[in-house]
């Protein structure tokens, strides 16, 4: 294995870390009164660890494809999002997994926003950078 798939697991799990944890801040019960609640904070990012880590794992199997796709890529985020909510702490909503599903389906938008978001953004500026490095003919 070399460097460069470490950079990109190192992405991977970067980008699963913000998605999960964003979503378990704006879900959970009172999210804009105990915004700077370290209790609040300290479960959110149990969420983004567990879900980071899960994706990190399949980053060794051949699954790892399915991270190629956006929609595949944010369905994947969001399930794993609903098992490290669940893992993470109990349910608020009254109902099983109530919270997190709720959880997993911001989580899954976010994915699939941000790659709409960031892919394009990185399009630009390697497009960008293309043109400013050719020699005028």
């Amino acid at each position: 294995m070399n460097l460069f798939d470490w950079k990109l697991r190192a992405k991977a799990f970067l980008l699963r870390f913000w998605q999960p944890t964003s979503a378990c801040m704006t879900c959970m019960p009172g999210s804009l009164a105990n915004v700077m609640s370290p209790s609040h904070w300290a479960t959110a990012l149990q969420t983004g660890l567990f879900t980071g880590a899960l994706v990190l794992l399949l980053s060794f199997t051949p699954a790892v494809k399915w991270f190629r796709n956006r929609f595949s890529n944010a369905a994947i985020v969001g399930c794993l999002t609903v098992l490290g909510d669940s893992f993470a702490h109990p349910d608020h909503y009254g109902f099983v997994l109530g919270e997190a599903l709720v959880t997993g389906a911001v989580s899954f938008a976010l994915a699939l926003g941000g790659s709409y978001v960031f892919d394009a953004f990185a399009r630009r500026v390697t497009a960008a950078w293309a043109r400013r490095s050719t020699p005028a003919p």
